[in-house]
């Protein structure tokens, strides 16, 4: 999934998966957009996050748009503000959120937005 090109403009994240057509063609189809206060790039997912999510039945867009769009989830006031200093400051951003079955999720921005994964914390 990518967002780099985006053509929605500026604050609007438009994630995309490639598909090769039957000429070798090269597609993006989106499967995402949602507004985000800053790129994502490219967003992996670690075999125990991949489980709670399909386990709660929840698509991983419902944390991705939380974390993109500043709502840290489920930290304490310190890790908050940290988050929110790092917006201006280009540093790395972690957020938490449960699942509907209350399993907890980690998404995380590497500092030079080039990679947001999602893992369960045991796995950090």
């Amino acid at each position: 999934m990518d967002n780099e090109k985006n053509p929605f403009g500026e604050g609007i994240c438009a994630y995309t998966v490639d598909e090769a057509l039957d000429d070798g063609t090269l597609i993006s189809i989106p499967i995402g957009i949602f507004i985000c206060k800053f790129p994502l790039g490219e967003i992996v997912a670690s075999p125990g996050a991949l489980g709670a999510l399909k386990g709660s039945e929840q698509s991983p867009f419902e944390f991705l748009s939380r974390h993109a769009n500043g709502d840290w989830g489920d930290v304490d006031s310190e890790d908050w503000e940290l988050n929110d200093r790092a917006l201006s400051e280009g540093t790395r951003l972690l957020s938490a959120y449960r699942t509907q079955r209350d399993e907890r999720i980690w998404v995380i921005t590497e500092a030079d937005r080039s990679v947001t994964t999602l893992l369960l914390p045991e796995e950090y």
